[in-house]
C-alpha cells in the first residue's frame, strides 16, 4: 500500500514462516521436502513445483534473513510472548487480518468468486462492529471463516505460471510470480489514505513481532526436525502456495504459521 514501509516484514521471513504445516502443533516436513533436502544443490532432479534455477543466490538470501531473524526479531518475540498473554496476541493478529479486508475483496472478486466477496464483506462488517473493532473474531461462529486471498493467487488462477522460486531480502519466499504481487496488494490497501505512514509502520512492526511471536515453538521445532531447512521452507512454500490457488486449503492448527498470513508474506 502507498506509503507504507517495508519495515512490515521485518525479518519475518527470515524462519520461513509458513514453511511449517503441523499436525497436532508438530510441524513436520511436506511431502517431497526431505528428497529436495537431499537433493544436489544444483537442484537438478526438482520437480516443477521446486523449480529452483537461482538457488545458490537463493540460499545466500536465506541464510541473511535467518540470522537477521536469529539476532533481532526472535528476543524480541521472545520478550514480547513472556509479557503479551496468548489471548492478547490472538487479538492483535485478528486486527490486523481485519485490515485485509480491501485487498481480500478485490483478489476474491478478480478471481471470479463472488459468493466469497460477499462474505469477505459480511466477515469484515461482523467483526468490525461486533468484534470490537476486529479484535475478537464473531464471524467466525456465524460461519464467516477467513477467506483470505493475493494478488500472487490471482495470476495462479489467471493461469500465470509461479516461474522460478526467489527468496526476498527480508520478505522471505516468493516466487516471480508472487513478488510483483506484493505491490499490487499494497496498492489496494486503504489505510495509508487514512493514517499517517510512521504511525502505520510503527503498527506493522507490531504485528510482526506479534506474528513471530505465536510461532516461536513452531519456528524452532521446524529447523530441528529438517534436514535441509531451505529445502524445507521451499517445499513447503510452493506446495502450499499451489494448494491456496486451486482453494485446497483447510483451516489449520492454533500456532500454524500460513503463507496467505499473513501476516507475513503478502501486504495488508
Amino acid at each position: 500500500m502507498r506509503g507504507r514501509s517495508w519495515v512490515l516484514a521485518v525479518c519475518l521471513a527470515a524462519a520461513g514462516f509458513g514453511s511449517v504445516r503441523a499436525e497436532d502443533e508438530r510441524p513436520r516436513p511436506l511431502p517431497g521436502a526431505r528428497a529436495a533436502a537431499a537433493a544436489p544443490t544444483g537442484g537438478a532432479t526438482e520437480g516443477p513445483l521446486d523449480y529452483d534455477p537461482w538457488q545458490r543466490v537463493n540460499r545466500k538470501v536465506f541464510t541473511f534473513n535467518d540470522k537477521l531473524d536469529q539476532w533481532v526479531l526472535e528476543p524480541v518475540a521472545k520478550g514480547w510472548d513472556y509479557v503479551a498473554p496468548k489471548p492478547i496476541e490472538r487479538s492483535i493478529g485478528n486486527f490486523f487480518s481485519n485490515l485485509r479486508f480491501p485487498v481480500n475483496l478485490m483478489n476474491n472478486l478478480l478471481q471470479g468468486k463472488a459468493v466469497d466477496g460477499a462474505k469477505t464483506v459480511g466477515r469484515f462488517t461482523v467483526n468490525t462492529l461486533l468484534g470490537v473493532g476486529g479484535f475478537l473474531d464473531p464471524a467466525s461462529d456465524l460461519g464467516l471463516g477467513p477467506k483470505e486471498e493475493d494478488f500472487g493467487q490471482t495470476l495462479g488462477v489467471w493461469g500465470v505460471p509461479s516461474g522460478p522460486y526467489l527468496v526476498l531480502p527480508v520478505l522471505g519466499p516468493s516466487t516471480v510470480r508472487d513478488a510483483p504481487g506484493l505491490a499490487v496488494d499494497s496498492a489496494a490497501s486503504i489505510t495509508p489514505f487514512f493514517i499517517d505512514a510512521w504511525i502505520l509502520a510503527g503498527a506493522q512492526v507490531v504485528d510482526v513481532i506479534n506474528t513471530r511471536a505465536r510461532f516461536l515453538e513452531a519456528v524452532t521445532e521446524a529447523k530441528e526436525a529438517s534436514l535441509d531447512y531451505y529445502a524445507f521452507v521451499r517445499s513447503a512454500y510452493l506446495q502450499r502456495r499451489q494448494a491456496l490457488i486451486e482453494d485446497r486449503t483447510e483451516p489449520l492448527p492454533e500456532r500454524t504459521p500460513t503463507y496467505e498470513d499473513s501476516e507475513l508474506y503478502t501486504v495488508p
